[in-house]
């Protein structure tokens, strides 16, 4: 038995077992269904036996985590395909294939976020990095299954009392350098939770949670300054034209505003994941920064990553169109936009006191801009 084997992805001898539950799972054979079968017959019961006869042929000979990332990988592109207008890439040529990295990204979607960086490492012939998800994400049995055989491990978030909590992420952090100290990529996000009110900032606090495992008494170098020789920060900005999920994040928000707190559905962060995942996210841009290998202070590497982060993401016409709506300016000249028209429609399916908490999601961008004078 190993401390990580409660939060670690699966290992290559789990894969054949694992693979067993997920084909037996009508659960996953009614999502499958409806992603790669033709409209008609995905989510019927004919639909779903012919997904799971596919998805036992395509997984006998799978024997590793590595040739289950090479399925995911096809089936990820079916999602792009049909969910995607363009997709594009920029900074790739920063990294090496030969070197790990720590990559802190903004967090907007549960899945994409992760797996659109994965995609497009494992596209340019660049391994894949380790992912870390909440504990909150893996309560459903078969979406735990499906993110610890792609290689994520869970970050303990709902463990109660001080004591607890700090063991808990002690072992986050210690887990982390073992995968860096193996030469393999780890990817976090850089706060807790989505930015629903789209204001992308690093949260000092999960950095200090990240060097946790470098404190050493008996070592004089600072843990920051170990952690970053270790492994370079990169800084990835993820920038979706349009948000899937945006209508429920503002509805989430207008409720805590009124009542002060919001309590999620059980199948809720679910939901979600499927929305996110199949939804039209119209234009998507990945960015990856400069890797970071010197910081002064928490502080400095928070500045460094946001700097980056919030420099990178790309404006698109549903962000002029939220700004302009908000500020009563016309918008006329945008609504010949289709994710334009999209987000329209989104705005229209609201309550109206909902309505600017979907708008400030894209307008914060410029919010994020002016703030650190980027713009």
């Amino acid at each position: 038995m190993s401390e990580f084997d409660a939060i670690r992805p699966y290992n290559d001898h789990e894969v054949p077992k694992v693979l067993a539950r997920l084909v037996a799972s009508r659960d996953l054979a009614q999502a499958a269904s409806q992603l790669v079968m033709p409209s008609w017959l995905g989510g019927r019961w004919a639909g779903r036996m012919l997904a799971r006869s596919v998805l036992r042929i395509k997984t006998r000979n799978l024997k590793s985590v590595r040739d289950c990332q090479n399925v995911i990988a096809g089936l990820f592109e079916t999602v792009i395909h049909r969910s995607i207008d363009r997709l594009s890439v920029s900074g790739l040529d920063r990294l090496s294939p030969n070197k790990h990295y720590l990559f802190i990204s903004n967090h907007r979607d549960i899945l994409m976020d992760s797996s659109l960086l994965n995609y497009l490492l494992h596209d340019a012939g660049h391994d894949t990095c380790r992912m870390a998800v909440g504990d909150n994400l893996l309560a459903n049995p078969l979406a735990a299954d499906l993110m610890r055989l792609n290689k994520s491990f869970v970050v303990e978030r709902s463990v109660a009392g001080a004591r607890a909590q700090y063991k808990a992420l002690h072992r986050t952090s210690r887990y982390m350098q073992q995968s860096l100290q193996q030469g393999i990529s780890v990817w976090i996000a850089q706060r807790q939770g989505r930015a629903k009110d789209g204001f992308d900032r690093t949260d000092p606090a999960l950095l200090k949670m990240l060097q946790l495992a470098y404190r050493d008494k008996s070592v004089k170098e600072d843990p920051l300054v170990r952690m970053l020789s270790l492994a370079p920060v990169v800084p990835v900005s993820v920038s979706y034209e349009l948000d899937p999920c945006g209508p429920g994040k503002a509805q989430e928000l207008a409720h805590i505003h009124k009542y002060g707190s919001y309590q999620k559905s059980a199948q809720e962060d679910l939901q979600s994941m499927v929305q996110g995942l199949m939804g039209n996210k119209g234009r998507v841009r990945l960015s990856f920064g400069e890797p970071i290998a010197q910081a002064s202070s928490i502080e400095d590497l928070a500045a460094q990553l946001d700097q980056s982060i919030v420099a990178s993401t790309r404006l698109y016409p549903t962000h002029r169109y939220a700004k302009a709506l908000l500020e009563e300016a016309d918008s006329e000249e945008l609504q010949n936009n289709a994710s334009v028209r999209a987000l329209a429609k989104q705005l229209q399916a609201l309550d109206a006191d909902q309505r600017p908490y979907l708008l400030q999601q894209y307008a914060n961008i410029w919010r994020n801009r002016q703030e650190l004078g980027i713009l």
